[in-house]
This record gives structure tokens, sequence and C-alpha cells, in this order.
């Protein structure tokens, strides 16, 4: 099963979609969460000799262009986990589950071209299932959603910042990159995170045992088998897996987390229909993904 690259994208899949179980399960709050896993990540990154070399190769321009989108995928999971944290698990991966429609939208804004019909429909199409998951859900959680809708907006403007990037450097190398950015300023605004009721704090025993699950199980191995599975398979069967991460994390937290009570029908229906406009969108365009780390 582990030589079967649908198992392995499948497998990546299922666990990206813990990271949002674990941003659940773990007690700290968004900015001291998102500042510790990039910082394990880039510790483990650094520690791989190869990456040093591939890092000298880079030219300037691109060292730059990954810098931004590292600062843009840093707080795209500032967000993110901000919204786990406000409202649930479940409802911050509908919300990322958007990041296609948006940039649908944004792309041709972005290189000043014409929008494509077929894509503002896909948008058309996944706001009805908007407005049920805002119906399916309490008051208490439109903080969360709003949230998770900054998310997938940030998602989508990653996205489209590594489109080229991704073409001319390492995944790898371009990953620690990414991570050592968001390091950098996150450790940077230390003093400022008490302004957004976030002071440092060091991981509890527990909550650094999910971290180091978080950033090892669900951020470099299934990066590092996504591009295994992607030598075999074509990058848009990897983009269809890639968009039924939402579904994984809804049936985990569900199970996991019992958040299936929290929610009524209309929330699953909305699901419903945004995940059917997102992969019939997919189905049009059948081009290279830069699948976003959730």
């Amino acid at each position: 099963m582990v030589r079967n690259p649908y198992f392995l994208i499948h497998l990546c899949v299922l666990l990206w979609g813990f990271t949002a179980i674990l941003g659940k399960l773990i007690t700290l709050s968004a900015i001291p969460l998102v500042f510790w896993r990039v910082l394990i990540v880039s510790v483990c990154l650094f520690a791989w000799w190869p990456v040093w070399r591939q890092l000298a190769g880079m030219t300037r321009r691109d060292l730059g262009i990954a810098v931004i989108n590292g600062m843009v995928i840093t707080v795209h999971w500032l967000f993110f986990y901000g919204a786990i944290k406000a409202a649930n698990a479940s409802v911050a991966a509908t919300c990322l589950a958007l990041a296609p429609v948006f940039l649908s939208i944004i792309e041709p804004l972005w290189r000043k071209q014409s929008f494509v019909p077929r894509d503002l429909l896909s948008a058309v199409i996944a706001l009805p299932g908007v407005a049920l998951v805002v119906g399916g859900i309490s008051a208490g959680m439109l903080t969360g959603l709003f949230y998770g809708v900054m998310a997938a907006i940030l998602a989508a403007v990653f996205s489209l910042i590594s489109k080229g990037l991704a073409m001319r450097v390492p995944a790898l190398c371009l990953t620690t990159v990414q991570m050592t950015t968001g390091t950098v300023m996150l450790g940077v605004l230390i003093p400022f995170w008490s302004f957004f009721g976030d002071g440092f704090s060091l991981p509890l025993q527990a909550d650094l045992f999910w971290l180091v699950i978080l950033a090892i199980a669900c951020t470099l191995v299934p990066f590092t088998l996504t591009n295994v599975a992607l030598q075999k398979i074509s990058a848009f069967s990897v983009q269809l897996a890639v968009n039924l991460e939402p579904v994984y994390t809804i049936l985990l937290a569900a199970v996991i987390l019992g958040e299936g009570a929290e929610l009524g029908w209309t929330f699953y229906a909305g699901v419903a229909l945004i995940l059917g406009a997102v992969l019939w969108h997919a189905r049009l365009h059948r081009q290279t993904p830069v699948p976003v780390p959730a």
C-alpha cells in the first residue's frame, strides 16, 4: 500500500486533516501555537544538511519572494488557528475549502486579466453554501467564521505567489525559508503579543507533544509524501484529494471532538455545496496546484 501513490496522497490529506484537530487539542492560543509550530519545523529542516546547499543556490529575487510568502502563510495560520479557537475545527476547515474559489477571483485581478465566466460561476455556486454554513452555527462562532474566511483568502494569495516560485525553488528549500520567516517574524513581535491577548508562554508538556506531532507528522511527512506521489500521479489527482481535506477534518472532529452535536444540518448542507463548487471548479482547471499547508 505504501507504494501506491493514491494511498500516499490520501494519507497526506488525512494527516493534514488532523492539523485542525490538533489545533483544538493544543491549549495554546493562536499566536504562540503558530510560533512553536514554525519554530519546530524550521529546526528540523535546518538539521537536514542538503537544505543548506539548496539555500545557497537561491537567487536574491526568489529569496525575497519566498520571505514575503512566508509572511503570508504565517498570517494565514494565525487566522486559521484563530478560527479553530473562536469556533471549532469543522468551521475552520470548511472556510479553508473556499480558497480555490477566492483564487479564481483574485488571480485575474492580480494578473490584470479578464474574469473567466465559469470561475465566477463556481464562486456563485459556493455562496449559498456559505449562507447555509452561517445558518448552521451559533452566533458565538461567527467571529471564528470571519477568521476562517480571512485564512482562506490568504491561502489563495499564498497559492498565487507560489505558482511560479515552486517551479524554480526546491520544495524543502522553499518550505525552510517560509517557516524560518514565520519564526523570525513572530519572534520579533513577541513584545507585542500581549496586545492581542496572547502573551509569550512556553508550551505545557502535553502541548509540546501535540506540537511535535503537528510539526512532524502533519507538516514535514505529508509534504514529503506529496512530492513522492506527484512523481507517479497527475497534479490534478493530487488537487482533487487535497480538496477533500475538509471532509476528513469534519469526520475526525465529529468522532474525536464530538463537534457533530454543535452544528446543525444546514451547516453540513452548506459544506456539501461548497465542496461541490470546489470539485467542479477543479475539474474545469486541470492545472498544477500548490497545496496550502493547513
